[in-house]
């Protein structure tokens, strides 16, 4: 098994052979070059912007390249909840806004001709256990009747048409989501952010930021760069440059296993419709096929990835994996590796401005769709000068209780525990 990002191997990355030099002013400065940084600086640009994006590793190198590839429809958060919350015309615009984020990758896919096999796949949402698939029962009518949104149950005697696993108590189908190569399509929204006229620029971490009268200076590790707005994407890599909103991000672990190569029937069995599929647990599991290697995912631990926990997590993946799929017991694990997450303290996603700056943080494992479609709404509403009117800007974005919390996320065993404990009493 090789510590490797799987996705890496089926695309040239952008790398740092020849780093474009950072120009000494811009109109706008996106910190962060991932899908939300590139999707901002893309339309920017495209409006006649003078964009530069500043990336810490290379463009591309984060969540964005490493996560499973799922453009899904829906928040983290339930929609009954959001209702409940934030009220039932905020909460219909919000989740209009998940629709909309899938139609917007296949958008870009498509003018840019991104080779990054999305397709609207589905998802298929798996019940651990019957009291799951009783509360999917009426997901199906609330959904139809609050959002006009079709879903549909499968229930457990039917299973082996949607997944070849018999753990499970039945699910629920959403048609509309979709899935890609993350490494592919991030690549390919690098390229056509610079064909916008965006200047990418990796290996420029950002170590002070600086608001002037008119504009903004910007010290990074190879130079300064003076802008007129700043907008920071920088998601479960939030650091110290930007503090205040550091200290509102908690930054999780993500980690992924991808086995050999299947075999078409083996590969058909497990996903006859190659469903990007989650369960229904707090410490969830996420999986898919891609090429005929069964993609494993999930919170196996919650801290950062690093060298140890991505061992300790493959180890902690495969079990799962197996538990779903004992088919793949005698099967190889080919590759291993970790990504980290955004989470707020609420689980939303949050735009906005604080001291000056614009932001666009906190997707919660929705970022692919998401990231994609707040970079571009985002930036247009910093031209038209309304982020205020943001839907997602309609809401607080909470700081830790009593203010416990500096960016150093030191409860995060604790929140595992936490999660498991849940799960089991459910």
């Amino acid at each position: 098994m090789k510590q490797q990002i799987y996705w890496h191997t089926t695309v040239q990355m952008p790398d740092d052979s020849n780093l474009t030099p950072i120009p000494a002013d811009a109109d706008f400065a996106v910190i962060g070059g991932g899908y939300t940084g590139l999707s901002a600086a893309r339309t920017l640009a495209q409006q006649g912007a003078k964009v530069v994006v500043l990336e810490a590793e290379t463009i591309g190198w984060g969540a964005s390249s490493r996560n499973g590839g799922m453009a899904l429809t829906g928040l983290k958060v339930g929609m009954a909840t959001i209702i409940k919350k934030y009220g039932r015309d905020l909460a219909k615009t919000l989740f209009q806004y998940s629709l909309d984020s899938v139609n917007t990758v296949e958008q870009i896919v498509k003018e840019e001709n991104i080779d990054c096999g999305f397709a609207r796949y589905g998802h298929l949402l798996t019940a651990n256990k019957p009291k799951h698939y009783e509360a999917l029962k009426d997901e199906v009518d609330f959904m139809a009747k609050e959002f006009n949104h079709k879903v549909r149950l499968v229930p457990a005697n039917e299973l082996k048409n949607e997944i070849g696993s018999s753990i499970y108590h039945g699910a629920l189908v959403d048609e509309v989501s979709g899935g890609l190569n993350p490494a592919q399509y991030v690549a390919g929204l690098g390229a056509a952010a610079e064909k916008a006229g965006a200047i990418l620029c990796a290996r420029a971490r950002v170590g002070r930021l600086e608001r002037g009268e008119r504009r903004f200076v910007i010290e990074t590790e190879r130079g300064s760069l003076s802008a007129k707005s700043v907008l920071v994407a920088t998601s479960g890599y939030t650091g110290n440059a930007t503090k205040k909103l550091q200290k509102k991000i908690i930054p999780i672990g993500s980690f992924i296993i991808a086995t050999e190569k299947l075999s078409d029937e083996l590969a058909h069995e497990l996903s006859p419709h190659n469903r990007m599929i989650f369960d229904y647990k707090h410490f969830l599991n996420y999986f898919r096929l891609w090429d005929k290697r069964m993609i494993f995912g999930g919170r196996a631990a919650f801290f950062p990835e690093n060298e140890k926990t991505i061992e300790q997590s493959a180890e902690i993946l495969r079990r799962e994996m197996v538990s779903v799929y004992p088919q793949l017991k005698d099967t190889k694990v080919e590759y291993a590796w970790g990504g980290t997450l955004d989470f707020a303290f609420d689980q939303m996603t949050h735009v906005g401005e604080v001291d000056g700056m614009f932001y666009s943080l906190g997707y919660a494992g929705h970022g692919v769709a998401m990231g994609t479609h707040l970079g571009k709404t985002v930036a247009e509403a910093m031209v038209k000068g309304n982020i205020k009117e943001h839907p997602f800007a309609q809401f607080d974005f909470p700081s830790a209780p009593m203010g416990l919390y500096n960016g150093n996320p030191w409860f995060l065993p604790f929140a595992g525990i936490y999660y498991k404990v849940l799960d089991w009493l459910e």
